[in-house]
């Protein structure tokens, strides 16, 4: 009855039929896993025999780096091999914050040797955990460095670097200029060479940890190439005496700046270049925007009386005058449309060698209104006025030089005695130099010149002109001269005093001055060219002969004495020593 009973039968089946379909699966289940397994196998295989270059590469993008070695910087030096700047090798400690342990209990010290709190550090590392790079200090010493290596902190990093530095500090700044943090030029000379010294970093291949910890140093791929050396014209023992007394002058006058530039007559190179006031290049952390600036080059003035020789050279040129011509300066002022142009008192006749050594402004006025409107122009842009000197210094000022017609008389005459023109300390100084060499004109070097290779020259006035008023200029540092305080003991010494009222609110202030000497020694046989510029000296001296000779004269003492020119005058008397060229 049991088995015809169609309820059990279908009981039967339905059990049979499950079990089957349950080992179906098992035997899908199996098959998928075999296939898997076949597949795992088979890329094992694969790899292992002929993908080991992929691996490989993989493995190595993971662990090998290019490091950069950095170059050193190239030396910067006076014409005698005194270093002026030089690169030290310092190191840069630098983090990977998202590496770093922030629990690690050496955080601790590594803050201390850092000069940081710990709390301070924490939050530097903490502020974004994604980073992978964060300067925690840079330029520290390689000690320093040693010793924050040593606590081996996982994502902290030491990298060598260099810094720069100057030995001469502020004495040689403004011309030399400085360096960033990362040994790029910013200022001076170190900017304007910036890629003759910089050299190139070299490169080579590392590898490194999964901390980012260098492990092993496979090989160089590049060596590191250093920076060129760079020669300058200037004299460091002669800057150090000029900054000296640059510094001592404007500061026992008051002074609101001041530049002293000593240029080399047979070659255009600058001896010496100095300027208030000045900074430490070796510590900004105080530093004023104002003392950046390397004022004989970018600071412009109008140099008063110290164009008064070029005026007379240039009344020389035309052939109608000579030191004797004869000028009448009475009654000591002279008007000129509606402007009145006056002398310190009046001078009665004076010839030409007269007019410099009292620096008469009357006398150059019926000079220049007596020639054409651009000849004494045309002299003062050939001597460098109202154009750079082509050093490539960066923020080089040109001044200013105007072209005049035949009706702005007053402007004529006022450019004659050095009013309406503006100049640097270069320019002027580069001005003297035909007077002091024969006539002929250097091109200006901040660069230390090759004997074997002389600069060309330009022949800006005759020979004759140029020694006439170099003669007559020596009648400046004469007690009938305005400029006696220039006197060097032992030496011929040539120069103009000027004392320039500063441009004010559309006119010229009564009581702030420019006190100017340019000067030549010695006058037998020159080798020197000096200017001194004093802005704004306050007190009860103010005049050119007051302010700045004094300084000419003892910049230039220790300038020919370092130089080692010989005397050509006799101390304490008037008798002139015969110096052959």
């Amino acid at each position: 009855m049991s088995r015809d009973n169609p309820t059990v039968k279908s009981k039967g089946e339905q059990s049979v039929q499950a079990m089957a379909a349950r080992s179906w699966r098992l035997w899908l289940v199996f098959a998928l896993l075999v296939l898997i397994a076949g597949g795992i196998l088979t890329k094992m295989l694969s790899l292992s025999t002929e993908d080991q270059a992929f691996l490989r590469s993989q493995g190595d993008a993971r662990t090998l780096r290019t490091m950069l070695l950095p170059a050193h910087r190239g030396l910067i030096t006076d014409r005698n091999g005194e270093p002026l700047a030089v690169s030290a090798p310092v190191a840069t400690i630098w983090a990977d914050p998202k590496m770093v342990d922030l629990h690690n209990p050496r955080i601790r010290q590594l803050a201390q040797l850092i000069d940081m709190s710990r709390e301070e550090l924490l939050r530097d590392l903490n502020a974004d955990r994604e980073r992978r790079f964060l300067y925690l200090k840079r330029q520290v010493t390689p000690e320093l460095a040693e010793s924050v290596a040593a606590l081996d902190i996982n994502g902290i990093h030491v990298d060598q670097e260099y810094k720069r530095y100057y030995p001469a500090a502020e004495v040689t700044t403004h011309l030399v200029g400085f360096t960033s943090v990362d040994g790029e030029g910013q200022e001076g000379l170190e900017l304007a060479f910036n890629d003759w010294l910089r050299g190139e970093p070299g490169r080579k291949l590392v590898m490194k940890d999964r901390t980012g910890r260098t492990i092993k140093h496979i090989r160089s791929l590049a060596p590191a190439e250093p920076g060129k050396d760079l020669a300058l014209s200037i004299d460091l023992r002669l800057q150090y005496l000029a900054y000296r007394e640059l510094k001592d002058a404007v500061n026992t006058h008051q002074a609101d700046s001041g530049s002293v530039v000593v240029l080399d007559v047979r070659t255009g190179e600058v001896l010496a270049m100095v300027n208030q006031p000045s900074y430490n290049p070796n510590d900004r952390s105080n530093l004023l925007t104002s003392a950046l600036r390397n004022r004989a080059m970018t600071d412009i003035f109008e140099p008063g009386s110290t164009m008064k020789p070029l005026t007379v050279a240039t009344a020389l040129m035309t052939g109608r005058y000579t030191p004797e011509t004869e000028v009448d300066t009475s009654p000591g002022y002279i008007r000129v449309r509606n402007a009145t142009i006056r002398d310190h008192r009046n001078y009665g006749v004076l010839d030409l060698t007269g007019v410099i050594t009292k620096s008469s402004n009357v006398g150059v006025t019926k000079l220049a209104l007596d020639m054409a409107p651009d000849e004494i122009r045309n002299l003062m842009h050939n001597v460098g006025l109202g154009q750079v000197s082509g050093t490539g210094f960066p923020g080089e000022r040109t001044g200013t030089l105007p072209f005049l017609s035949e009706r702005q008389t007053v402007e004529r005459s006022t450019l004659a005695y050095g009013y309406g023109l503006s100049v640097t300390p270069l320019q002027l100084a580069h001005s003297y130099v035909p007077l002091a060499s024969g006539g002929v004109q250097r091109p200006i070097s901040l660069l230390r010149i090759d004997p074997d290779k002389q600069p060309e020259v330009k022949r800006v006035m005759p020979k004759q002109v140029a020694d006439e008023v170099l003669a007559m200029m020596e009648t400046v540092i004469t007690p009938q001269g305005t400029g006696r305080q220039a006197a060097v003991v032992g030496y011929r010494v040539a120069g103009k005093t000027g004392t320039a009222h500063k441009a004010s609110g559309g006119g010229y202030a009564s009581d702030r001055y420019t006190s100017v000497f340019a000067g030549i020694a010695p006058a037998s046989h020159p080798r020197i060219v000096v200017a001194v510029m004093v802005d704004n000296p306050k007190g009860q001296e103010y005049y050119g002969g007051e302010v700045a000779a004094p300084v000419f004269s003892r910049v230039a003492t220790d300038a020919l004495r370092l130089l080692n020119v010989p005397p050509d005058k006799w101390p304490g008397s008037d008798t002139q020593q015969v110096v052959t060229k």
